[in-house]
């Protein structure tokens, strides 16, 4: 595949493929001789060894260690051997396997000591111990996977919500390689037609429609920028939605976030710029990870520390997809529109203003207190609102937590078009725009075949990197190592 010099292994690799806890652990082998090296430590009750089973059959059996005496330093006969466990060996079959090897899969009873043992014994019988992402490296060269399916197999592993599961599965699933497959064979068969020219160059023979190219090129254009767009909210949703917490000193942002977490994580005093650092914590709303950041409270101040405190607050208000403004409702003189005005959000960012301290009263309470929009029209029923509640009580919390969920639309992501969320992608689409706009500026300029021919390569090239059609050992290296071991 591409310029990988990386090839199928000629051993077996071992390792556990199940994670820590749990009543049942799973050891996975692959490779040639997977099936031989198992029927060393694997006895099936049947009495049929594993090297005469079908691939997709599970077998019930023990694994066995040689008992050796005391005394003798020999081993004695296989009918003194001792069993380490009783177990179930499922076969796999080449090309039918997640790797495309002979597999077998051994369930065992999740002790550290049982997993530690028959990992031991699969070692001494031949095996090699796994390095971090080889089973899939292996699928990967083998065919069972491009490399943006094997990428998202890691994501699909990490996923703690709903949202990430659901990115991960459909690029598992050859979402984002589905998008790019067409693109990539119309590129192929132009850049054909265009080497053709450059072969009868000498008649002027046009054989790739310029019309067509153009059309083509454009396409791919609005194509790559429909992907690279869905991965601001991808990679957010692959990181957690970042939510900044923002307002003025002890307008009741730590107890917000303590509310939300449902926990004491950050400091609570009635003395005004307690918060110094941005403290941050996930939470899982309505099946989406959202990374809340209580911040420094925003004024004008001498002290040194603090004015740290409010610079950081100010980055992650820029990098937050939602920022919510708590001021204290209980205070009839909140300036709320010049404190909106001094967030300065871009026209991507949600915002809902908290009045907070309901349980206290005051005019500011009131929904309609808060009637004022900016430029952006963040105040517009999509993009946000006012909402009173009370941190301390728990008043509104439940609202704030629908308001928040309906802010990343989890439904529509299972409907939706195929969505980035890997920085490596992103960065490879952004080069292959523009290699898509030369390749038209060269078109509109009436360019020689020969440039246009190496203009739709670059693109390819692009669009290769992701999917792994053109690849190098050092990129498959530093991506598989991110896998767990076992996978």
């Amino acid at each position: 595949m591409g310029s990988s010099k990386l090839s199928l292994g000629n051993d077996t690799i071992a390792a556990l493929a199940t994670g820590q806890g749990g009543a049942i652990a799973v050891i996975r082998v692959s490779g040639p001789d997977a099936v031989t090296v198992a029927d060393r430590v694997f006895a099936a009750r049947s009495g049929h060894p594993l090297a005469e089973a079908a691939g997709y059959t599970v077998h019930f059996g023990e694994i066995l260690e040689p008992y050796v005496s005391e005394n003798l330093s020999a081993e004695l006969p296989l009918s003194r051997q001792i069993v380490v466990d009783e177990v179930l060996a499922t076969v796999f079959r080449a090309p039918h396997s997640y790797t495309g090897e002979d597999s077998v899969e051994i369930s065992c009873h999740a002790s550290p000591y049982i997993v530690g043992r028959i990992m031991q014994l699969l070692l001494e019988a031949g095996a090699r111990a796994a390095t971090a992402g080889e089973f899939t490296t292996r699928a990967f060269l083998a065919g069972k996977m491009d490399l943006a399916e094997a990428e998202a197999v890691a994501d699909l592993i990490a996923s703690t919500d709903r949202a990430q599961h659901r990115i991960a599965i459909d690029q598992m699933r050859g979402g984002v390689s589905s998008a790019l497959a067409g693109l990539r064979g119309e590129l192929v068969e132009l850049a054909a037609l265009l080497e053709l020219e450059l072969d009868f160059g000498e008649e002027d023979v046009e054989f790739a429609s310029r019309p067509r190219l153009a059309e083509l090129a454009s396409g791919i254009a609005a194509e790559t920028d429909r992907l690279a767009g869905s991965f601001s909210l991808g990679n957010a949703i692959r990181e957690g939605i970042p939510v900044a917490i923002v307002g003025r000193p002890n307008a009741g942002k730590s107890t917000l976030l303590n509310a939300l977490v449902g926990d004491d994580r950050a400091m609570v005093s009635e003395i005004a710029g307690t918060t110094r650092d941005r403290i941050e914590e996930r939470v899982n709303i309505g099946g989406v990870g959202f990374r809340f950041v209580d911040t420094a409270g925003l004024r004008a101040t001498d002290d040194v520390l603090e004015r740290m405190g409010i610079d950081r607050a100010l980055d992650a208000i820029r990098g937050a997809r939602v920022v919510l403004l708590v001021v204290d409702g209980s205070d009839d003189a909140n300036d709320i529109s010049v404190q909106v005005a001094e967030l300065d959000l871009r026209s991507h960012q949600r915002l809902l203003i908290l009045l907070n301290k309901s349980d206290l009263g005051g005019t500011a309470s009131d929904k309609e207190g808060c009637s004022v929009s900016d430029k952006e029209g963040c105040f517009a029923s999509d993009k946000g609102g006012c909402l009173a509640i009370s941190a301390k009580t728990g008043v509104g919390l439940v609202e704030l937590r629908e308001w928040l969920s309906s802010a990343v639309d989890v439904e529509g992501l299972e409907a939706s078009s195929a969505m980035v969320s890997n920085v490596r992608h992103y960065e490879a689409l952004v080069r292959a725009r523009e290699a898509v706009d030369r390749l038209l500026a060269n078109i509109k300029s009436g360019l020689s075949s020969d440039i246009l021919a190496e203009d739709i390569r670059e693109v390819l090239y692009h669009l290769g990197t992701i999917t792994g059609e053109v690849t190098t050992d050092e990129i498959l290296g530093t991506i598989f190592s991110k896998f767990c071991i076992g996978k």
